[in-house]
Order: C-alpha cells, then structure tokens, then sequence
C-alpha cells in the first residue's frame, strides 16, 4: 500500500534536511564563500614595484622590435630582485625567474655588464633564475610549475617574465582559442606562485597596440608601452594600471659597455639602462644623418636591389624586400662605413649607423631580418 506525500509534509521533509545540513560538520569546499563581515582590507602591499608591477597578476610589457624594451624590462626586474627602488618606486624584493627565450646568450652579455656597473659592493648571491629552454606555455604549464618549485622550493618567484609571448604560444598570437589558452596558463602560473606574471611581447605593423588578439589587453592588470625616439632614448609609457595611476612615463638611455673578448679577439659589449630626466627633443627625420647612417642606407639599398627577397610575414610591410643582417653589414663594410679596417672598427661603425637608422625609422627590422622604409 503506497502513502502519498502531501505538500505540507514535502516541506516539512525539505526543512529537516536544510537544518541537518546546516549542522552538519564543516567539510572542505571548493567555492568558499565569505561574510560581509569577514570582508577585511589586506595590509599586504598590491605592488611588486609600485605603479608599474603588480604584486600577483598579469603585466605586458610591449613594443617594437629592438626598441629596447627587453633590456628596460631586465634592468626593472633586476631591481627586484635586489630590492633596490626603481625610479623613486618602492620595491618589494623577491625573486626574479626570466624565461629568456629570445637570445639567452644576449641575456649573459647584459647580467656581465649590469654586474660591472652596479654590484662592485654587493655581496652575496642575486635570486634571479634564468630559464632558456623552450615553453609552450599552454602545454607545458604543469610541468613548468613543477620545475620551478622543484628547483627553488624556498624562494618561490615574486614574478615570473617571459620573453617573449610569440616565442611560448602555441598557435596564432591573433586566434581568440589560442590566446584564450594561453591567458589561462599565465593565470595558472600566477595562481600557483601567487606571484606577478609578465609577459614581454611585440607590436605589430600597427604601432599603437600589443601585436595579436585583442583577448590579450582585456585580460591584463597592467600594461607598458616601450618605444626609442628619434634621439635614441627609451620610453616606457604606463598605458594601463587597473590599481593605480596611468600615462607615467619613465625616459632612460642605453650606455655602452664592454664584457669581455670573443675567440678571435674582438670586444663583446653590451649595454646597461641608465636615467634620463626627461625626453630630450627628437631630432627631425629630414635632418643631416651621420655620414655613417648615411654610407650605411646606401649599402642597404644597394644589397636590397642585388639580393633582397620578399617575406610573407605579419612583422614585415607587404611588398618590402628583406636582407638579412649580414647581408647588409658585408654590404656596409665593403663601402666604407668605418674609416678604420679594424674589425672591431667596422663593427662599432655599424652599429651606430644601424641604430640611428632604426631610430629614425629609416629602416625597419625584426628578428634578423631588415628593411629600408624609404625608396
């Protein structure tokens, strides 16, 4: 014989099982939930380097193609990692792993002359951890936090850089499901650290954005721009800071230093990021070049019309010829640029002309590739 429940005995029945619940002993819960009461204001500093670094989320850190933004970003970050303020903002120390996936041999260069110019007294050892091994950052999140705990279990990082994202994304930089991915395992990264993520990351041919999905600059927490003028200074330019104020801009110069000699002899140099009160007025394209500059635009020109070849890329104009860079330096030596047969001459001749061309955007290059922006 069956009884029908009636409705009053329904909710009686519903009753008893929410108060059981409710006195039920407290198990872990996967979606905590906190009163309004308990709701407290954190003392913890929100910065890692206050207005510019989050302490926990995620900053890009983004420009052109050798405007100097991976050097800024290295002499930032060592700053971190000794605990020095930067620029008159607070630091707190932590520690610094820099995933140098574009040129760790570059990287080595610029830690030998940073040591040469600013650790004559510092004693003891500097937690910054280099990784140079290639990182699918979607895929290899996992094996990638594991890793690091692995190595530093007492030190976890403060902030984890990558350089660069087109180097550690699998996929298009422009598809909204890989980009998609890939801003998830940078908030694994961060979330399993509770740290500072950055991601060092090109622009595009349009200059006045990030290169790639538009998923990117949503997701941030900040944003800064990176640019050289025409005088060859680096601008960094706050552009988004969701906890602070926007629109700094923090002007350096880059100086010259030599590290050491190769197996032939020759000087390796690097350089080291220095202050500079404020932008100095930019020189005008139509101004006089240096006579380098100007045998070295020949030369490119020249090596351009003999062997230059188009390149389907996102990073080149459509329709430019490219040569490679020792294509054009062969070129650039064989008409003069140095005064001096000196190899390490017409080396440093060279890279003067290059990088005053670059600056005032005569020429344009990416990866090892260059063109002329000018008939």
């Amino acid at each position: 014989m069956t009884h029908d429940v009636s409705l009053d005995e329904a909710d009686d029945l519903e009753r008893r099982e929410h108060r059981r619940a409710r006195s039920a002993p407290p198990r872990d819960v996967r979606f905590k939930l906190t009163s309004f009461e308990d709701l407290n204001i954190s003392a913890t500093p929100a910065y890692l380097v206050k207005g510019l670094i989050p302490r926990v989320g995620l900053t890009v850190i983004w420009g052109a193609p050798k405007c100097g933004k991976t050097f800024w970003a290295f002499d930032l970050f060592m700053h971190v990692a000794l605990g020095w303020a930067y620029r008159g903002h607070r630091v707190i120390q932590g520690t610094v792993v820099y995933c140098a996936l574009e040129g760790v041999t570059g990287l080595a260069a610029r830690k030998e002359a940073f040591r040469l110019s600013f650790l004559g007294k510092h004693q003891g050892s500097v937690p910054f951890h280099v990784m140079s091994t290639p990182l699918s950052l979607a895929a290899d999140q996992r094996a990638f936090i594991a890793d690091i705990a692995r190595q530093i279990p007492n030190t976890p990082p403060a902030v984890i850089v990558i350089d660069t994202l087109n180097r550690s994304i699998a996929g298009s930089e422009s598809d909204d499901r890989d980009m998609s991915a890939y801003i998830r395992a940078a908030d694994d990264l961060k979330n399993a650290f509770g740290c500072s993520v950055v991601v060092i990351h090109h622009s595009g041919l349009d200059t006045s954005r990030p290169r790639g999905h538009t998923s990117l600059p949503g997701a941030v927490d900040a944003q800064i721009s990176v640019k050289r003028d025409a005088a060859n200074q680096i601008i960094a330019t706050v552009g988004l800071f969701k906890d602070g104020p926007e629109g700094e801009v923090i002007t350096s110069t880059l100086r010259v230093v030599d590290v050491g000699t190769d197996a032939e002899g020759e000087t390796i140099t690097s350089c080291v990021i220095e202050h500079a009160d404020a932008p100095v007025r930019a020189a005008k394209a139509s101004s006089a070049m240096p006579k380098g500059a100007q045998i070295a635009l020949r030369a490119l020109h020249e090596a351009i019309n003999d062997v230059g070849k188009p390149f389907a890329s996102d990073h080149v104009p459509a329709g430019a010829k490219v040569v490679t860079m020792d294509q054009w330096r062969s070129y650039a030596y064989r008409m003069g640029v140095s005064e001096s047969d000196e190899p390490d001459a017409r080396r440093k001749a060279f890279a003067r002309a290059h990088e005053a061309l670059v600056a005032r955007e005569r020429v344009g290059r990416w990866d090892d590739l260059v063109w002329s922006t000018s008939s």
